[in-house]
């Protein structure tokens, strides 16, 4: 008998090794005994969550993560081509990512459990520019919008998404990681509702009927503290800022000199997500966010044998650029004394 966690089990096993066929044998055969909602859910998305917790701790490589997520996704199109047939009963959702998120599988997680529950879905898949989002809503007038997020550096992309379907008169549903814990920015940004994950969200959307948007709104309704222009500031000036800081540690550090083309892209990436998620963290004016991300980051390069204190001088030379920026200083000062203890 298939339960849960062998099942889970069993598709780690053959997306690890990359055997896509054994991959579908698992999922077909546990749906007919545990069902497609608890296997799309419980089982695919228990691997996935276990794919992230893999690359972190570097126990997998990204290509290694790509092609196992592939493989789940492989896996998702089995299941939605033998579930059960239902005539949609239950209203119409339209299901995207916001601009810029490539995490496609949550949202499609949602999409398939809102089908067998009996709604009729449009799943448009990752990195929905706004734009194009927006004129499908106004060709097909759904009942809800569903938007998924999983990276942070994007709540400013979803806000505004969110306020533009809001503007079409659809009500929005948020989800994802990136809306921070039990939901604290979609709150904060005005979302009609926001779920936990895509059962918890197929049960409200059956439960009520959400609440149509009222008076539009700009985003700088929802954040006051944006009218101080930091977090426009620094967004602006982003790539500008990275250069700044990677010739600033090339003085510091006079080995960065010798670094080979690689290591030069990979350092100028990782003082490129700093900036993004301080960027994002004076959006929503939570320093939380920041510390949060820094310590994940130290996580993470421990685990590849680089001391998280590499990242202090960064810090203290972004803080030196930033200076006539306070909440900025105050965002940077707590993770670098942190780092220096």
């Amino acid at each position: 008998m298939n339960s849960v966690v062998t099942t889970a089990d069993a598709l780690w096993e053959a997306a690890f090794a990359g055997d896509e066929h054994r991959a579908a044998d698992v999922v077909l055969g546990a749906a007919a005994e545990l069902g497609h909602e608890t296997v799309l859910l419980e089982v695919i998305g228990a691997v996935q969550h276990r794919v992230g917790r893999e690359w972190a701790a570097n126990r997998i490589s990204v290509a290694q993560e790509h092609a196992i997520t592939a493989i789940n996704d492989r896996a998702v199109t089995a299941l939605s081509i033998t579930k059960p047939r239902r005539r949609p009963e239950h209203g119409r959702v339209t299901v995207a990512c916001v601009d810029g998120e490539w995490h496609a599988l949550p949202a499609r997680l949602l999409a398939e459990v809102l089908s067998l529950r009996g709604f009729a879905v449009d799943y448009l898949g990752a990195q929905v520019p706004t734009p194009h989002l927006i004129t499908y809503l106004h060709r097909t007038g759904p009942d809800v919008v569903a938007l998924s997020s999983s990276i942070a550096t994007r709540l400013p992309v979803a806000h505004s998404t969110m306020t533009a379907c809001q503007a079409t008169g659809v009500p929005v549903m948020v989800g994802g990681a990136a809306f921070g814990v039990d939901g604290a920015y979609a709150r904060r940004f005005g979302a009609n509702a926001w779920a936990a994950d895509a059962r918890s969200a197929a049960d409200m959307l059956l439960s009520r009927t959400l609440t149509a948007p009222g008076t539009p709104h700009q985003p700088v309704d929802d954040l006051p503290h944006l009218a101080d222009q930091e977090y426009t500031l620094v967004s602006r000036t982003a790539r500008a800022l990275v250069r700044s800081v990677y010739r600033g540690l090339e003085e510091r550090v006079p080995a960065m000199r010798s670094y080979s083309d690689e290591q030069r892209q990979h350092t100028a990436e990782d003082l490129a997500h700093i900036v993004d998620y301080l960027a994002t963290a004076l959006y929503v004016d939570d320093d939380a966010l920041f510390r949060d991300f820094l310590e994940w980051t130290g996580a993470v390069l421990n685990a590849r044998g680089v001391p998280a204190q590499v990242l202090e001088p960064a810090l203290e030379l972004l803080a030196a650029q930033l200076r006539d920026f306070p909440r900025a200083q105050r965002m940077l000062a707590q993770p670098a004394r942190s780092l220096s203890a």
